[in-house]
């Protein structure tokens, strides 16, 4: 998916933290709660996609860079989706849905049909494109949209790649998982990864509670889709993440509701490389994001060609008339520094205040 602000935020960031288990806690690990800002998906009927990753308070949990969750969106209200070919360097694309189809093409020469519980994973490296429609029988979309940055390694190295997986049902007491990146409840995802990571969609029952055993080098985030959720004893509303930092070993999720509750959760270990994100591009230095940008608006062969891409406006043009979406206009000035803050969770993020709660007594 790209990111169609027209003033997109300048994000240069690294985690400032050490890796250790200092975090551990007797009584629990302590959650920040990042609340969601919403943005429109271009066009005059646009789409509205809500965004927890990258803010200002915090930009990277493990190297997920980018989280925007969506729906249930009546497509004959809003038109759908419909992003014309766009650009990324640096990055991985990871594409989970719940309800709805969403058509991709990228230059890499592959063609897929996004499904519920069915990950797309698309490896930019040093350039890609593509486009995301959503089909003519889809009636509803649902989903999230995430990003993973690549470390230095493997941004200009790894070739373009597409990969499709889907995961099976783990089941345990009071709900079941999907894991479709890394390893949790002992069910482990093929999907390539240049950096440790865990990615899973977690349906927990009415009034249900787990514990499950986590990784105590990852910090992990929780997106709340339906639910009224506690993490660690802290309530998570929908649409917000609750963010737990380094050393938890375990992490207990509650569903105060009767009806049953979705969830996405994804960690990894710190990313410890300084990266700088603009628009959809993820690079290291100002001067990168100048010439990717620079780059792409020439039409040049870093970032390859779309074939077959038909939007909602008809043959090679999405509802607004684009056959590509053109680059904002860069600011005036450098792009400035934002540092990730360590991975450990904070008293305050997003404005709401993210204390430990009490559980209640006669539960």
């Amino acid at each position: 998916m790209s990111n169609v602000d027209t003033h997109p935020d300048e994000v240069r960031c690294h985690s400032d933290g050490e890796t250790s288990d200092d975090a551990v806690r007797a009584e629990g690990a302590p959650v920040e709660i990042i609340t969601a800002r919403e943005v429109p998906l271009g066009g005059p009927r646009a789409m509205t996609v809500r965004r927890t990753l990258p803010q200002r308070k915090r930009s990277l949990i493990g190297a997920w860079c980018f989280v925007d969750h969506y729906g249930p969106d009546d497509v004959a209200r809003s038109g759908g989706m419909d992003v014309a070919p766009h650009p990324h360097t640096g990055l991985q694309t990871v594409s989970w849905l719940f309800d709805g189809e969403i058509q991709h093409i990228d230059s890499g020469g592959n063609r897929g049909i996004v499904r519920p519980g069915e990950v797309n994973l698309m490896t930019s490296g040093a350039g890609i494109c593509h486009s995301e429609t959503s089909t003519p029988s889809t009636s509803t979309l649902h989903g999230v949209q995430l990003w993973v940055a690549l470390p230095d390694s493997a941004r200009d190295a790894a070739p373009r790649h597409f990969e499709h997986f889907v995961p099976g049902t783990t089941t345990f007491d009071g709900g079941e998982a999907l894991v479709f990146l890394g390893e949790l409840l002992g069910s482990q995802s093929p999907v390539e990864t240049f950096t440790p990571l865990l990615g899973a969609e977690i349906r927990l029952d009415g009034r249900a509670e787990v514990t499950i055993d986590v990784n105590p080098v990852f910090e992990h985030g929780l997106l709340v889709d339906s639910g009224d959720i506690e993490l660690e004893g802290v309530a998570v509303p929908v649409a917000a993440v609750g963010y737990t930092g380094i050393g938890a070993r375990t992490l207990t999720l509650r569903n105060n509701a009767d009806s049953p509750a979705r969830l996405i959760f994804i960690g990894g270990e710190p990313f410890a490389e300084e990266i700088i994100m603009w628009w959809n591009f993820v690079g290291r230095t100002s001067e990168e994001i100048v010439e990717y940008r620079e780059l792409w608006q020439a039409r040049t062969d870093r970032f390859g060609v779309v074939d077959g891409y038909v939007g909602h406006g008809g043959p090679d043009a999405n509802a607004q008339g684009m056959a590509w979406l053109p680059a904002p206009e860069l600011p005036n000035t450098h792009l400035k520094p934002r540092k990730n803050p360590s991975p450990h969770a904070r008293a305050e993020s997003g404005g709401d205040a993210a204390t430990k709660s009490t559980k209640k007594e006669n539960e």
